[in-house]
């Protein structure tokens, strides 16, 4: 007799089929693509219930692929910001999140918001709305 599973996430008697799948993740913007992952895998939503160790193998493809566009992100923020010719303690109180955030983005410990993000972007096209942006 074969074993039946049902997809928990669907909730709707959806049944897995149980093989080799590729998975799919996404982060700001990139995707990353996991490839043979066995486990039980709805073919309607793409959740899967990892086989022994698999979870393992994929949480570790996320951390990596996260951690290294993190570090890029860091890198372009540094690049940026010595471009507008701002010290990190001045880039941290024009932009909010005090004189030490952006060492901390910068080295990785923690992730900018999106609005800091974003404005980094906007200045990297148009550094002369910085003047603006100091007089607020």
């Amino acid at each position: 007799m074969t074993q039946k599973r049902y997809c928990m996430q669907c909730d709707d008697g959806t049944l897995l089929k149980h093989g080799k799948g590729d998975l799919v993740f996404a982060y700001k913007g990139h995707t990353l693509t996991v490839h043979g992952i066995k486990g039980w895998h709805c073919p309607a939503c793409a959740e899967c219930e990892f086989d022994s160790g698999e979870g393992e193998r994929y949480s570790a493809a996320i951390d990596a692929f996260t951690s290294k566009l993190d570090m890029e992100e860091a890198a372009w923020m540094r690049a940026i910001r010595k471009k507008l010719g701002l010290k990190q303690a001045d880039a941290g109180k024009l932009f909010g999140g005090g004189v030490s955030a952006f060492s901390e983005y910068e080295n990785g410990k923690t992730q900018p918001h999106k609005s800091t993000v974003l404005l980094f972007k906007l200045l990297d096209k148009h550094p002369d709305l910085l003047k603006e942006i100091g007089a607020a």
